[in-house]
């Protein structure tokens, strides 16, 4: 006999059907064959499942088994095939008769006594699911709350392969996973940080307010211990909620890489990654055989803080410069190009220097010119000026340390961030550039309107910095979103010289 039963497999983040056919003939001697481009992961399920069949009180079939995963021109090594594959051989064998197979896909890997263990990208796969007009999914328990966020597709959730036997024969009625966007938020929609734990440091917290404001990238540079981590890890709580669409487009991507924290089925705070500055190429934008997002995709909608900048590989950060630019990275293999996203915001901070002192007025710095010149150039130009808003963050004094007041909190910081982000979006309503910071050279010309003083003040910092054509332009993106904040129409003098200064530290810096 004959059984199909539709199943799916993931491809980067995105899900792909695929169809596992089970045909059972006679034979002298018992023999399972599997084919379909089946990779080392999927060849090996095929004794798992007979042993999973057995244990849960099933006849393995004494005939030629074999079985098919369509397409057969499309790489497969999940183990999320265990599941439908027994199903198959189940319903090939006349131990289990359905007319549920039509209706319903299945995913799971099995252990040896027939339990169904979680799988990766469940998500991805219920939205395919969706998509190919199914009634439900049926998914192991551990990934029942990550699909049921999914509206419209009946997320049936099973412990066991007897169990998905039993709702398959009717013999058992399992409702389907219930799901609530207002108690999700509730529960996982908080942050553990605040703005006013930040001591001092109130002018940096005006260039964070900026950098949120209109999505710009930031870099602090400081001695040791001023609170630019602190900065950094606090950004995302001045940054707007995730929407739907933001939320279950950034969970896909932990989904379908097993980081999604356990028992949580949505990503409702903004991502915060902070890689070690040994980290790879491909462990910094993604890789492999077959290629898996790597950090800046796990940081989109979010925040890529990358600590002690210069002492990351020069060859590593190089790759971020197309990604910051497009907001995507594309990985091309033998198998395909794989698209991840890669809308973030980048935090760097570093040291002035490689003892860290240089410019304190409290310690001496130790370092030749020779060093301190050979520590910046681990930075390139063009990586830099990618970079909108350069930062001094100072020693806080002990007077601001001791006082029992606090500082500017998230709250208060979030309101003028919300304010000027729907300023934008009014702006931007019938254009794909949603954000100041992301403006194309044309919507610059229309949108970054200079008063006349404004416009000498820009020309004369042009030539006396050096300034490049991003660098104006960069400027220009950061000074339209100091009006925003401002209320105001135009660009004026003020929001030209603050955002000139965002730019004036790494002249100083790297001008030696």
């Amino acid at each position: 006999m004959l059984a199909k039963l539709l199943t799916y497999s993931l491809f980067g983040i995105d899900a792909r059907p695929v169809e596992a056919e089970v045909d059972i003939s006679p034979a002298a001697m018992p023999k399972t064959i599997l084919v379909g481009l089946a990779e080392a992961a999927v060849k090996e399920s095929v004794h798992r499942i007979e042993r999973a069949l057995v244990n849960s009180g099933y006849t393995r079939p004494v005939d030629r088994i074999v079985i098919n995963l369509s397409p057969a021109d499309f790489p497969k090594e999940a183990s999320s095939f265990d599941l439908p594959i027994a199903l198959g051989i189940l319903a090939a064998s006349g131990q289990l008769i359905s007319d549920a197979f039509s209706r319903y896909s299945a995913v799971g890997e099995l252990a040896l006594d027939g339990s169904v263990r979680p799988v990766k990208g469940t998500l991805s796969m219920a939205l395919q699911a969706r998509n190919d007009g199914r009634k439900g999914l049926i998914v192991p328990v551990e990934n029942a709350r990550e699909a049921a966020v999914v509206d419209g597709i009946d997320i049936i959730p099973v412990g066991s392969l007897a169990e998905a036997v039993g709702f398959f024969s009717g013999a058992i009625q399992i409702e389907p996973v219930p799901f609530s966007w207002e108690q999700a938020v509730q529960e996982l929609g908080r942050y553990a940080v605040d703005y006013s734990d930040v001591k001092g440091q109130e002018m940096a917290k005006r260039a964070v307010t900026v950098a949120a404001a209109g999505r710009h990238h930031l870099l602090m540079i400081g001695s040791p211990g001023t609170g630019k981590t602190l900065l950094a890890q606090r950004l995302g709580t001045i940054l707007p909620e995730l929407s739907a669409d933001e939320s279950v487009e950034t969970t896909r991507i932990y989904s379908a890489v097993g980081r999604l924290p356990e028992g949580q089925s949505l990503m409702l705070t903004r991502p915060f990654r902070s890689p070690h500055h040994t980290i790879s190429e491909a462990g910094l934008v993604g890789g492999g055989t077959t290629p898996t997002p790597g950090e800046i995709s796990l940081a989109h909608n979010g925040i890529l803080f990358l600590d002690e900048l210069p002492e990351f590989n020069r060859r590593t950060l190089e790759v971020l410069r197309q990604p910051l630019e497009e907001n995507r990275v594309t990985i091309s293999r033998a198998i395909g190009s794989m698209t991840f996203p890669a809308s973030l915001m980048l935090v760097a901070a570093m040291n002035p220097c490689p003892c860290g002192f240089r410019g304190d007025p409290k310690r001496n710095c130790n370092c030749s010119p020779l060093h301190i010149e050979r520590y910046l150039g681990k930075i390139s130009g063009p990586l830099l000026d990618r970079i909108d808003i350069h930062i001094e963050v100072p020693p806080v004094p002990f007077r601001e340390l001791s006082n029992e007041k606090t500082g500017t909190d998230s709250r208060t910081i979030r309101e003028q961030v919300v304010q000027t982000r729907e300023v934008q979006r009014e702006r931007f309503r019938d254009q794909p550039c949603g954000l100041n910071g992301t403006m194309n050279p044309r919507q610059i010309r229309k949108y970054c309107k200079l008063a006349k003083d404004a416009e000498s003040l820009l020309k004369s910092a042009m030539e006396e910095m050096g300034l490049s054509a991003r660098a104006h332009d960069k400027i220009l993106r950061v000074s339209r979103t100091i009006a925003d904040l401002d209320h105001a129409e135009d660009i004026d003098v003020p929001h030209l010289t603050e955002a000139i200064n965002y730019r004036a530290l790494d002249r100083s810096y790297w001008s030696m």
